[in-house]
């Protein structure tokens, strides 16, 4: 098992950051390797990607769920992921969007790009067109502000 932490700080304000966020939908606009993002109920989407020409179908549970605060997830099937993305406020207008993910990589070829940090630095880059995508709008598409209780044990 792998894991990744990298953080961006946005001008937006943490609301603004969070509630695109929750719009998974809108993840292949700024997320490389992500073909769509389903929302099928509020704790599951179906992902569909595309990453060094492996096409991968999955589905996904948020585990919790804050608003402005945090949204936490696991994968259900396929490749093995869980990860939280939390929401600080800097100042006025201004946040920072901190990403920790666990994997595990599958294959050879996944096995490589995490040994040669392809992973990580696509999970940067992300962030980084997560950023340009936000404050280019300078607001959210949409938001949930449901709250997703960790489960007990």
């Amino acid at each position: 098992m792998s894991t990744i932490q990298k953080s961006v700080e946005v001008d937006v304000p943490v609301s603004t950051a969070y509630n695109q966020w929750t719009q998974f939908e809108s993840f292949p606009e700024f997320m490389e390797g992500v073909e769509q993002v389903r929302q099928l109920d509020p704790t599951h989407t179906r992902w569909k990607t595309k990453i060094a020409g492996i096409e991968r179908e999955f589905d996904a549970e948020i585990t919790e769920q804050h608003p402005d605060e945090r949204v936490a997830w696991h994968t259900l099937d396929g490749p093995r992921q869980a990860g939280v993305v939390t929401f600080h406020r800097l100042g006025e207008g201004r946040s920072k969007v901190m990403l920790q993910m666990d994997f595990d990589p599958e294959g050879l070829v996944e096995k490589a790009g995490d040994t040669l940090g392809i992973v990580e630095s696509r999970v940067s880059g992300d962030l980084e067109r997560f950023k340009r995508f936000i404050e280019a709008r300078g607001l959210e598409s949409g938001g949930w502000r449901g709250d997703i209780n960790r489960p007990l044990g």
